[in-house]
């Protein structure tokens, strides 16, 4: 599908155009300085890594600075182009947090359309999806919201995925007994869900939608039992009319785990494959067919368990022509909320677990914002925020909020720019914080685990992989980018690049890249600890 070109995106790209007709012109505050020879050398065990096998044919791009007095530290084709991968997200959650503000919270409202008599409503409940990415589904006691090192939104690529303990459907019941409490028990009519908020964007890779429950996704939980029995097989969220189908044989040890999940339009969650007796409890998903339909249904089934009858089949489509035209219920009481926590809990889950939907969401909030349903109206406010954060436009290409899209490029100076600008905000320590931490928590977590680094780097990565099939391996472009804790309470900003890497094409060989980035990383912040610093 050729990808529809607006007025923005020819804005956009002209200016990455032209930018070799100017080098930061007009953005208002001093340029870090570019000259690659201006810095301090490289450590000799961060040449070794960049020197090794896999990076034979690569360019490698960095920039580290002192926030305090704007010296370079260590530069290497700091104004040259790179694929960021999910560093993009940097920017889209970054442009989203301007826009929104770190305190805003989605408000997900359920109206009562019709006539109310005692007991009984005798009209349509409507819930008004506000795009809120987790709706009660990851909320912990103290209002956070919860991840794992490795999303079940990525466990199908073979990383060992982990899932939340909360319940998928804490939001939805949650509204449904608000319903009860505000006197309804019955409803003589049906649950409807407007989903729209913003219409889905077919030119964005995991295009989100204005509804999701569980990331509209179905988790499947294999864990094996004696070789040659069956394994057992846990899922959710168990809404109708999803139902298990197939099997799943445990197979000695050593033998390769195959299982996978597929789902069907009737509802039909089909598990095969096989599972090493020592593969442990394995993850697998499968999509929600329709998200609308699933929360239509969990909401009735919701309303059920809080002693609230529905008249209306719980199963089928949601019945979009019963909804307002303009989407707007003047008079129509509310009589349930579902309040989230903060955005920049949002965000952090976003930049920690390298939430892909989410990243492109953030596209969608943004013109939602400006009174727009197409996505595309997102990418005016990131243009916005680059001129607020003094960021050079020119050094900045993006089609996606996530990181897929091939047209997406940056430099090392335009991602160090962003990092510095939110050490001017007072929110400064508040954004760090949302970024996987070195050897603890998030995409980081596993990096680094022993080092002396560790705790001290502050960083979101980008990965893209992509077949050469001539020579049957992968090329893999890898990016960190974040804040090293020089002195307790000091924080430099960082960037790191490295494109066309080569390694066999296994999930192994592409983390070992991946990791030796992050030892370059935890390498220039025990550099920094090392040496004073004005």
């Amino acid at each position: 599908m050729e990808r529809k070109i607006t007025f923005w995106h020819i804005l956009i790209v002209a200016t990455v155009m032209s930018s070799a007709l100017w080098t930061g012109a007009g953005t208002g505050q001093p340029t870090v300085a570019r000259d690659d020879h201006d810095h301090e050398p490289l450590d000799p065990q961060v040449m070794k890594i960049m020197k090794g096998a896999p990076y034979q044919h690569s360019a490698w791009g960095l920039l580290e600075v002192d926030p305090a007095n704007e010296r370079v530290i260590h530069a290497l084709a700091p104004d040259q182009f790179f694929v960021p991968g999910s560093i993009t997200k940097l920017f889209s959650v970054s442009a989203a947090l301007a826009k929104l503000g770190f305190g805003y919270r989605f408000t997900t409202p359920v109206y009562a359309l019709g006539n109310r008599d005692g007991v009984t409503l005798n009209g349509n409940l409507v819930l008004v999806a506000q795009g809120d990415l987790t709706l009660g589904g990851r909320t912990q006691a103290d209002g956070t919201i919860d991840y794992t090192p490795i999303d079940h939104t990525v466990a199908n690529t073979g990383l060992a995925a982990t899932l939340t303990p909360e319940d998928p459907l804490a939001g939805i019941n949650q509204l449904a007994q608000q319903v009860r409490a505000a006197g309804v028990t019955q409803v003589k009519g049906d649950v409807l869900i407007d989903d729209r908020l913003f219409l889905p964007d077919p030119y964005l890779v995991g295009a989100p939608v204005p509804i999701s429950i569980n990331d509209n996704l179905i988790d499947v939980i294999f864990t094996p039992g004696a070789v040659g029995a069956l394994a057992s097989v846990q899922w959710r969220p168990q809404v109708a009319p999803y139902h298990l189908e197939g099997q799943v044989t445990t197979v000695a040890t050593g033998q390769p785990t195959t299982v996978g999940v597929q789902t069907f339009p009737d509802g039909r969650v089909l598990v095969s494959g096989q599972i090493a007796a020592d593969a442990g409890a394995q993850v697998r998903t499968g999509a929600i067919i329709d998200p609308a339909a699933f929360a239509r249904t969990a909401l009735i089934e919701a309303l059920g368990r809080a002693g609230v009858t529905v008249s209306a089949t719980a199963t089928g489509v949601n019945p979009v022509a019963q909804l307002p035209v303009d989407r707007t219920y003047p008079g129509a009481p509310q009589i349930a909320a579902y309040v989230s926590p903060p955005f920049s809990e949002y965000a952090k889950l976003i930049l920690k677990v390298s939430h892909n939907v989410g990243g492109n969401l953030m596209l969608c909030l943004m013109a939602v914002q400006t009174g727009s349903t197409d996505c595309e109206a997102g990418f005016p406010a990131i243009l916005s925020f680059l001129g607020q954060a003094h960021i050079d436009q020119s050094q900045v290409a993006l089609a996606d909020g996530r990181g897929e899209d091939p047209v997406n490029h940056v430099t090392p100076q335009a991602t160090v720019d962003l990092l510095r600008y939110w050490l001017t905000r007072p929110e400064a320590a508040t954004f760090r914080q949302m970024l996987p931490d070195l050897g603890v928590d998030g995409g980081l977590a596993n990096v680094c685990a022993n080092c002396p680094a560790k705790g001290k780097v502050f960083a979101k990565t980008g990965l893209v992989l992509r077949g050469d099939s001539l020579n049957y391996r992968f090329i893999q472009d890898q990016a960190y980018a974040g804040y090293l804790e020089a002195k307790p309470g000091q924080f430099l900003p960082f960037a790191i690049f490295v494109n066309g890497a080569f390694v066999p094409p296994d999930i192994s060989s592409a983390l070992k890249v991946y990791s030796e980035v992050g030892e370059i990383a935890a390498q220039l912040q025990q550099e920094a600890a090392r040496k004073p610093r004005e």
